[in-house]
């Protein structure tokens, strides 16, 4: 191939999250592994994916305010940490403090090491919680990948080669397209569209999470209610209703309710409620450190929540957003990929990122389970999610904020 033209890298970052599931399970935690893991890789980087998590956040809510997000930071930080392991100089700092890691702070050695540790233990067998992270490579038979880049993919992001006759672009994307709808157990179909014709090499990343509640919401306890999309905007959804213990607290500083409920397993779902004309107020302070507070607080009470029955989903070109957050050499006929590939220079020519939610209310299968729990004859709080909140979902063993959505229509997929 002629060493003049910059071929096309395309990176597809897909995943699907749907809680919780239909079947009930052993609510006991792996505490052994739990504990193991206090001084995992892993834990090393969960502070800066966090900090990328909020960052990214207020991004995509900046360009669309009146819209549902949904994305997983994991997902697109780690499909881009991979391009970090082909890239030099500037498109490599770029990279690597885009995605929130300081080079004076943190060895870039250690960054490979915690998403390495992060993928294997996301990856572990369990039957309470369905978690799965998978990483695909697909490559044109006409480049040539670096034996390097390509092993330290394989070994430490778990990624699986293909090999791609990209020039038959209908051939090319029903392969990536079935590979994403295969690991996010088709939840997840046709995220590629379309395909560049210089395409030559295509990364694609995808995390499927499917949980169910410790304390599942009863099927028939859910009525349809106004929701409030903003003061002159109201649609009709379905509600979900449940009366008894939460661990739920008033954050002054984001003027919010935070409510977390537990996964059956190691997942935490926060969901923040702010005040009436203070969802703004509460995007540009909410940080990972409210996150650890409200873990640490533990602030069990009891009271009404309502939630809407939902399914949501986002999809992103991720060049504009990230390129906001500093990551744009790679993106440019400048980038700085020899590490990838040998012969004509690459670049990243696509960033896609599709996530999907679905919020009901099954726990269990068994029909006409029921959870009774005691309650104080004390005045309930009633914290009814009717307008705009925010939501992650966190994996409490690698400290890692799985998935960050905020629901502005639940009417709107």
């Amino acid at each position: 191939m002629p060493s003049s033209v910059t071929w096309g890298l395309l990176l597809l970052a897909g995943l699907c999250c749907l809680a919780p599931a239909a079947r009930a399970g052993d609510a006991a935690q792996d505490t052994d592994a739990a504990e193991h893991a206090q001084e995992s890789a892993s834990h090393k980087i969960a502070p800066n994916l966090a900090d990328f998590a909020f960052s990214l956040y207020r991004q995509v809510a900046r360009q669309s305010e009146a819209t549902n997000i949904f994305f997983s930071p994991v997902s697109i930080a780690t499909a881009f940490a991979m391009i970090s392991l082909g890239a030099e100089g500037t498109t490599r700092t770029q990279l690597l403090e885009g995605l929130g890691f300081n080079p004076a702070e943190t060895e870039e050695a250690d960054v490979h090491r915690g998403f390495e540790n992060l993928l294997h233990t996301l990856n572990q067998p369990d039957n309470q919680l369905q978690l799965t992270a998978g990483n695909g490579l697909f490559v044109s038979d006409s480049l040539k990948l670096v034996d390097k880049f390509l092993v330290d993919v394989k070994t430490m992001y778990h990624t699986e080669a293909f090999s791609v006759n990209f020039q038959n672009s209908e051939e090319a994307k029903k392969k990536i397209n079935d590979y994403v709808e295969k690991g996010t157990q088709g939840k997840i179909v046709d995220l590629v569209q379309e395909l560049a014709e210089d395409t030559v090499l295509a990364l694609v990343n995808y995390i499927f999470f499917k949980g169910k509640w410790e304390r599942p919401f009863d099927e028939q306890k859910t009525m349809e209610e106004d929701f409030h999309v903003d003061e002159a905007t109201t649609v009709k959804v379905l509600m979900m209703k449940r009366m008894g213990k939460f661990n739920v607290h008033y954050c002054s500083k984001l003027s919010s309710w935070v409510l977390l409920m537990d996964y059956v397993g190691n997942a935490t779902a926060f969901f923040l409620l702010p005040d009436e004309g203070k969802l703004s107020h509460m995007e540009g302070l909410l940080s990972k450190e409210d996150l650890n507070m409200a873990l640490e607080m533990n602030s069990y009470g009891s009271a009404r929540v309502s939630i809407p029955k939902l399914s949501i989903s986002g999809t992103y070109d991720l060049k504009a957003t990230l390129g906001e957050m500093g990551i744009t050499k790679v993106f440019t006929d400048e980038a700085e990929l020899s590490g990838i590939s040998e012969g004509a220079p690459l670049k990243l020519s696509k960033a896609v990122h599709k996530a999907v939610l679905t919020l009901d209310e099954k726990g269990t299968e068994a029909t006409g389970a029921t959870v009774v729990e005691a309650t104080s004859k004390s005045v309930h709080p009633t914290i009814n999610f009717n307008r705009p909140f925010v939501m992650v979902i966190y994996d409490k063993v690698t400290k890692a904020p799985l998935f960050v959505g905020k629901v502005v229509n639940p009417t709107q997929n």
